[in-house]
Parts: structure tokens; sequence; C-alpha cells
């Protein structure tokens, strides 16, 4: 069938051009006209369906970030807070930002965007949330960049989720370069910190944005896409989008077209961080507690086994308590080790 369809391209193509050489009206060169025909006819290559998910689509295209005003929130002495927003895909996202005091360093103060986990959007807001990580990073010099993911608060959008959109990639991205445009921040010394969900779109975002510096991870999931299978999330405060709502049926269409994810998929290989680790630039903190119920501490066990065989920094702390939100003693530790890695890294 493939041959006779060829063939039967092949005579229309020869005798248009003979039709249109005849035709004085026609002002194109002979050498293009086959071209022209063949553009005519045959279909412009499709996008793979989803494509704009994987890695290599979004490495492509660009992500511009635009700061919004500053409007101060408190002053905590050695810092000051401010809720602002930042453009992200078009969408307006809020944040809270702090400037610390005192002299500032050659070039800006190193930042920190800071990427909340899984919370109901609906209950989300943004001074009540992850209040003492800010302060404790905050005090010790780092303009931290707390932002509200699209939908979450007041943010404009939807909330799609972490592990089947590019969306939160988009806007983590986009507040780095918002970050890095705002006068006192040292574009060249920004860091991501991630809990939990954010440990995807953490890592998404470090194989798009491979010179990031340096990334913390308390309690993430998520990196092969083949170990949310084997470990599942246990989440009671999840509220699953119903299964007739679009984030649902596009879940589901994906795995109809994809199935479900494998290592042997090109599409899910484009999709899971960890098949880009060998082009990171910069070195990652990971953080987890053995008696997490929510997520499995083999997540981030298996992350450091597969950056174990790269060249990249990177370390692991594992905690007899503090659960999924690492709070405690274990609270303390893990955040005075998150100030000590961005200290040594940016």
């Amino acid at each position: 069938m493939g041959k006779i369809l060829f063939l039967l391209i092949f005579i229309f193509i020869l005798f248009s051009v003979y039709f249109y050489s005849q035709n004085k009206s026609i002002n194109l060169p002979i050498s293009s006209i086959g071209t022209k025909i063949v553009d005519d006819i045959l279909p412009s290559p499709t996008p793979k369906p989803f494509y704009e998910l994987t890695i290599p689509y979004l490495r492509g295209r660009s992500y511009e970030g635009i700061l919004g005003e500053l409007i101060l929130a408190y002053n905590r002495g050695n810092y000051e807070a401010y809720t602002t927003s930042y453009i992200s895909d078009g969408l307006r996202v809020n944040g809270l930002l702090t400037k610390p005091s005192g002299v500032m360093p050659e070039g800006g103060w190193p930042g920190v965007v800071f990427i909340h986990g899984y919370i109901p959007p609906t209950q989300y807001l943004t001074l009540e949330r992850y209040t003492d990580h800010v302060d404790f990073l905050a005090r010790n010099g780092l303009a931290v960049f707390k932002i509200d993911l699209r939908g979450h608060g007041n943010s404009e959008g939807e909330a799609s989720g972490a592990y089947y959109s590019s969306d939160y990639i988009i806007d983590v991205l986009s507040a780095v370069n918002a970050l890095g445009k705002s006068g006192f921040v040292n574009p060249e010394k920004i860091g991501l910190w991630g809990h939990s969900m954010a440990g995807n779109v953490l890592m998404r975002s470090m194989a798009v944005k491979p010179d990031i510096k340096a990334a913390v991870i308390v309690s993430g999931a998520v990196y092969t896409y083949i170990d949310l299978g084997e470990y599942g999330i246990s989440d009671s405060s999840y509220q699953p989008p119903g299964n007739s709502s679009e984030r649902a049926r596009r879940r589901q269409r994906i795995r109809d077209v994809y199935g479900d994810p494998s290592a042997d998929s090109p599409f899910w290989r484009e999709i899971a961080p960890s098949n880009y680790l060998t082009d990171l630039k910069g070195a990652i903190q990971i953080h987890h507690a053995t008696n997490d119920n929510v997520v499995s501490i083999n997540y981030s066990r298996n992350l450091n086994g597969l950056l174990d065989k790269t060249n990249v920094p990177h370390e692991i702390f594992e905690y007899q308590s503090g659960g999924h939100n690492l709070i405690g003693s274990s609270f303390t530790q893990a955040m005075q080790r998150s100030v000590e890695f961005f200290k040594k890294y940016l």
C-alpha cells in the first residue's frame, strides 16, 4: 500500500511540474515546484502527544519570570519579608520573599526558591505554611522566595499536580528568573529547596536547567516514575481529582497512549529526571526520616544510589524520628545542614 501511494504521489508531482512549466502565469522556479507541491500535499509532522511534559521540550522553551511589587509583610531585624508575585506562563503566581538586612555582598545575596509540598490548594495560605523553614534560612543570610504554586491560595491557574504535568516546573524556573532580576539576589547563586512532591518538581527543574548550583530535598518522592509503582505514596490529606475532572482524564490519556511508566518507554524516560543526572552541574542534599509514613525513605535511598554512579556532589541524611515533615530535633538538624550546604555551594 505504501509503495502504491508513493508511486501515485510521484506521478502527480511529474504531472504538476509539467503543468506549472506550461502555465506562464505562475512565476515559480522549476526547482522549487516539486518541493512546494509536496509541502502542500503531505501533512507536517505531528508532535507526539504530551511531549510538553518531557525534559527535552522543557529545555527548549523560555522562562521569563517578572517580579511584581514587594509589599512588606513583617520585619525580623536581620531580614524583611515581603508578599509579592511573579509571572509564569502568563499567570500571576504569588509568594513570600525575604531580603537579608545589612550590607549586600558584591553581586547580590545568595537566593533560594522554596517549593512547598502537597497541601490541598484551597487550604494553602502564603503566610501560614513553612514559616519556620523560611525563617531558619532567612536568618542565615539567604534571600528565600517561597512560591505558591499555581492554583494554590490566591495564585492564578489550576493546580495540576506534580507528577503528570510540567506546570510546576515552569513555575519554579520562572521564579528562578524572577528572583535573579530582583536587584538584590545574585542570579549566579540561586538554589532550590523542596519538600515531599517538590522532590520530583525540583529534580525535573534541575534536569531542565542543569546549571542550578544547589538543591535540598526533604522527604521527596518520584524520581524514576517506576519508583512510584514500587513505593507508592500514602497521604491522608490528599484530595484526588474526581474521575470526571480534566486532570484525571489527562492522566488516563497519558497511560492510554504510553502505558505505565517503564524503563523501556522513550516517553517515560524523557520525563524521569533520574535519566538526566549525569548532566547536572550542581550539588544535591537529601533528608528523610525512617519513620516517614507518607513517603517511603526508599525513594531517597534509591535516588542516592543513582547519584552514587555520577560525579554529582551529593549527600543523604537519615533521621530516626520526625516523620514526613521532619519535626522536633530532626527539623533543627535538617535546616542547619541545609544552611551549611547552601553556604558551601552558593
